[in-house]
């Protein structure tokens, strides 16, 4: 794939829209692989600037045009100051059978749980404040809570139909499933914004005395801040690049850190309401989509493999872990307070 993706750069369609003659050169970085993506970096031969290339070899949310609705998220995203600019995309699929896209590279370190909160707190309130343009073509669930849960049992379903499951764990994903879907998920949103919905660690970039950002905006859905802060503090996400699970009282903390970078420019302690359900409901999801992965990587033939998520799904598809996020996250609300009250 490197050297079909070293032609595309060359190409003169490509270059066009660079604002660069046939023949230039640019070289490419190798800047992070997803699961469904690979990014590279180069830099403009005219103006110097650093830019990222963005190859898409699928869709999550299953999208005929994957490339074409990141791009409207960033556009829209841009007045917030904490996300790449975007400079073009393009969904033709010719000269390479996947869509890419071209934006601004940003600096930055990961996040760190224990020294980046009010960075955190300062990113995710600075862009839920945003309002979103009305011509945005973005999805809007109904119901986000509701939606995450079909979402999570569409991912159970391909695990339940291996061969090669667990059984084991498939009962565990089975109860976990069965109590999570009597809780309240129905409730339709209130103020509304742009969420990311996958945010971990790496995913942000700090720059400490410096101006910190939010990249890799494959997922993004108009819905409400508590989706955001639920994914954000979730073990399944914390643990993810990391290994660390936040206490309780590390979420109540990054909460209050939250509402005070909010103040006067959207109502967040309403999200802190429904903060409880978004962390349970989000534990869930990321353990059917491991499930459902565990799957798609046993599978030969898969453009892209990420050897930490190979890691990473033994760990979560574990009986222990599973049996830890359904006695604490599940049957117990992880703040204190019973599930669903």
């Amino acid at each position: 794939m490197t050297d079909a993706i070293a032609a595309y750069v060359r190409s003169a369609p490509f270059l066009a829209r660079l604002g660069l003659p046939e023949g230039t050169e640019l070289p490419l970085s190798p800047l992070g692989q997803g699961e469904y993506n690979l990014n590279f970096r180069f830099t403009h031969p005219a103006t110097g600037e650093a830019l990222v290339l963005r190859v898409n070899t699928g869709s999550q949310m299953h999208l005929p045009h994957q490339v074409a609705y990141e791009f409207a998220a960033l556009e829209a995203l841009l007045p917030s100051g904490r996300t790449p600019r975007p400079l073009f995309y393009d969904d033709s699929r010719g000269l390479l059978p996947y869509g890419t896209l071209v934006m601004a590279f940003l600096p930055g370190r990961p996040l760190r749980y224990g020294t980046d909160m009010e960075e955190a707190a300062a990113i995710l309130a600075d862009i839920h404040a945003l309002p979103v343009p009305p011509e945005a073509a973005l999805l809007r669930p109904e119901r986000p809570a509701e939606s995450i849960y079909r979402e999570c049992r569409e991912m159970l379903a391909h695990y339940l139909a291996w061969p090669a499951a667990d059984r084991g764990v498939c009962r565990l994903l089975e109860t976990l499933a069965e109590e999570v879907g009597r809780l309240p998920l129905e409730a339709a949103p209130g103020y509304a914004c742009l969420v990311n919905t996958e945010l971990n660690a790496n995913n942000f970039l700090i720059n400490p005395g410096g101006r910190s950002y939010l990249v890799d905006w494959e997922k993004p859905l108009v819905s409400e801040p508590a989706q955001d802060l639920g994914h954000f503090l979730a073990p399944t996400t914390t643990f993810w690049k990391t290994d660390v699970i936040l206490t309780p009282e590390e979420i109540r903390d990054f909460a209050r850190r939250y509402v005070r970078r909010a103040a006067g420019r959207f109502p967040a302690e309403e999200a802190l309401e429904r903060l409880g359900l978004y962390l349970t409901v989000t534990c869930l999801r990321g353990v059917t989509w491991c499930a459902m992965a565990a799957v798609e990587y046993a599978r030969p033939g898969r453009p892209l493999t990420n050897p930490d998520t190979r890691a990473k799904l033994g760990q979560y598809l574990s009986e222990g872990f599973l049996t830890r996020l359904l006695e604490a996250y599940v049957r117990r609300d992880f703040l204190g307070r019973e599930a669903g009250q």
